[in-house]
Order: C-alpha cells, then structure tokens, then sequence
C-alpha cells in the first residue's frame, strides 16, 4: 500500500459548475487529502494524497465532473508527499 501525492490542473468549463464540490465530494469518498481551489486562470488546480490506487480512481473520476462541467484537459504531475494533513478542503487564492 503506497501513498502518493499529485498536482493536477483541470481546464474546460470548470468553473462556475460546481466542480470543486464534485472534487471534494469524489476525495472523501475514496479517503484522500489535500485540497482543490479555482485558479485566474479559469482551471481548478488541485493536490491529492492517498493510497495510490485511490488516487488513480480519483483521477478517472475527474474526467466525469457534474453536470455543467465540461472537462477539455487535464495535466498531472508527481510530489512529494505531506505529513500531517488530515482532510481535502476547498480553498481559495
């Protein structure tokens, strides 16, 4: 059982869409940590930590999103881990 930790950035129509809550809601189904906030840049930018095929099942689920959402791309890269992080919350700039 591996713990991994992963940047992701979504683009398309992700804001505005409640797509934020449809990540939060999909991490603490599967038990992960870290957060997910809006960037200026119109994309949601998220960090993600759990056990690794838990994180791939979150990153499969991304590419669904609610309704509204249109997802056109999404980059993700590897980092380090973090220690003593106990939730995925939804934050701000």
């Amino acid at each position: 059982m591996s713990i991994i930790r992963k940047a992701i950035e979504v683009s398309g129509r992700v804001q505005g869409v409640g797509y934020r809550y449809f990540v939060q809601d999909c991490a603490e189904d599967l038990g992960l940590t870290g957060w997910v906030r809006n960037s200026p840049l119109r994309t949601v930018e998220i960090e993600v930590q759990g056990r690794e095929e838990n994180v791939e099942a979150f990153c499969r689920k991304l590419r669904e999103g609610p309704p509204l959402a249109r997802v056109k791309d999404i980059q993700i890269s590897e980092m380090s881990i973090l220690s003593n992080e106990p939730v995925f919350d939804i934050t701000h700039w």
